[in-house]
């Protein structure tokens, strides 16, 4: 049995460095700065051997104008109408301010159990805030100090009492959740145990049911917030016409036909140069981590400016990491003559990125929703085309007439031998080719083979490794087996 935690308070009293401390990594963004959480961040929460859903939220402000700040008070009421237990974080160093007071006021109308949490208390000088805190009608505070791990112990009591609570009036256990924090098996080696049938039907044992991690990145003011909205049908991450509303990285998971998608809303990465403050420098940052974590990136364009220099360098980053890539041409709906701007898009795509020939793109509307089918359904192609396994004696009769029909050219006067080609891995699908001079083998040649591969074995869109290695001989060669001059 679980329960959801919520930690609320307003702006700069700690709440995103007790969720990394309960977390157990960083994931949530923290500065100095007010006002650095804007969405609320979900993970999975730990105090010894107690695990909870635990919620980060932004600093409340009592303001209901339409603005941002609005929007962020909107989104810290939906944590505390989702969450079983809230606690009530102000610095206990500077007291009870007015702002906590009128957050107490909303709190205790929503009938929810609060305790109220004094952070910062790792010092005397918040023992004048503890006592002035009895006034918000919370009960005595719990001193706390995120930053250093004191008071987890009284945080323990509050997290299990509300569990035995769950677990007595809720006899049904819930349905257990993937860990969607967890870092995807990626660069998988080829092992005999992992391969179904054998010879040439022999094929990669891969289950796509699984859950799917699915980062959606792009340039700032894309709509990547915008379509996560619409595929979970609910305001889950702030939007807004301001650019670079979303800071951190915000992983939602989602269902489509029946299988988990665990969606990560990313901030805006805009080119290197133009990053100067600290902030934008730690929301990028963990942009670029979430790229790490997905096993298919969803590169949002917008359609009145797309395949400008930064989307052409996202792309090629996800192509390095070796992960599935779609592009998403976002604000559809804007466009007039659709024909011939979509002509113009895939002319543009083959010609810009051709380390990923082939690669999905897909027209859409974050804004109404158009084409989120078609989005999933490439989602789900590239997918399959990363898991891609090709056996070995198919490899190699492709090898065989790929080198027939243009074979290496000569260096030196000394013609190439292309000896055997074998798998090595998957997620990217990774390829050893072994030859008699591996290291004059040109790059134009290896991209011929590479070219031949997506073809052949339709790997189309997604990034493939070719390793070229020396050998004399075909290594997997069985010597019972040669025939005898």
């Amino acid at each position: 049995m679980t329960v959801t935690v919520a930690i609320v308070g307003r702006p700069n009293v700690g709440k995103s460095t007790l969720f990394n401390r309960l977390v157990g990594r960083k994931i949530a963004l923290v500065d100095d700065t007010p006002g650095v959480t804007r969405d609320r961040r979900e993970a999975e929460g730990r105090i010894a051997d107690l695990t909870f859903r635990l919620l980060d939220t932004a600093g409340y402000e009592d303001v209901t104008d339409g603005s941002l700040e609005d929007r962020m008070r909107q989104q810290t009421e939906l944590a505390i109408r989702e969450a079983d237990v809230i606690l009530f974080m102000i610095d206990a160093r500077a007291g009870v301010v007015p702002l906590d007071q009128r957050f107490a006021q909303v709190l205790r109308k929503a009938g929810k159990t609060v305790h109220l949490v004094g952070n910062k208390a790792e010092s005397g000088a918040a023992e004048a805030g503890l006592v002035e805190a009895f006034k918000l009608g919370f009960g005595e505070a719990i001193a706390l100090s995120a930053e250093h791990g004191l008071g987890l112990a009284d945080l323990y009591s509050i997290v299990s009492e509300a569990i035995d609570r769950a677990a007595a009036a809720k006899e049904a256990e819930q349905e257990d959740v993937p860990d969607i924090d967890e870092l995807p098996a990626v660069d998988v080696d080829i092992t005999e145990d992992m391969l179904e049938g054998e010879g040439d039907e022999a094929t990669l044992r891969w289950n796509p049911n699984r859950y799917l991690n699915v980062a959606i990145v792009g340039r700032p003011n894309a709509g990547k917030s915008t379509l996560i909205n619409r595929m979970v049908g609910e305001e889950r991450v702030l939007v807004g016409p301001e650019a670079g509303i979303t800071r951190d990285s915000i992983l939602v998971p989602w269902e489509w036909e029946g299988r988990v998608i665990n969606l990560v809303d990313t901030a805006g990465i805009r080119r290197r140069s133009r990053v100067t403050e600290k902030l934008e420098k730690l929301a990028v940052g963990d942009s670029l981590r979430s790229i790490q974590y997905a096993e298919v990136v969803v590169l949002m364009l917008d359609a009145t400016v797309p395949f400008e220099k930064q989307d052409l360098a996202l792309a090629d980053l996800v192509e390095r990491e070796g992960r599935a890539l779609v592009i998403a041409v976002n604000k559809w709906d804007l466009i007039e003559d659709k024909n011939a701007a979509l002509a113009h898009l895939r002319e543009a795509c083959e010609r810009l990125l051709p380390q990923l020939r082939g690669v999905p793109l897909v027209t859409l509307s974050g804004l109404t929703g158009k084409n989120i089918d078609k989005l999933m359904d490439a989602i789900f192609a590239i997918e399959r085309s990363w898991n891609s396994h090709v056996s070995t004696a198919r490899l190699n009769r492709w090898l065989s007439g790929m080198v027939d029909g243009h074979p290496p050219p000569a260096v030196s006067g000394r013609r190439l031998k292309l000896r055997y080609m074998t798998q090595a891995k998957t997620r990217p699908p990774s390829f050893i080719l072994f030859a008699s001079r591996p290291d004059v083998l040109p790059t134009s040649y290896q991209r011929y083979l590479v070219n031949g591969l997506r073809e052949a074995f339709n790997i189309k869109g997604t990034p493939i490794r070719l390793w070229v290695r020396g050998g004399s001989s075909n290594p997997y060669d069985d010597p019972s087996k040669r025939r005898l001059g």
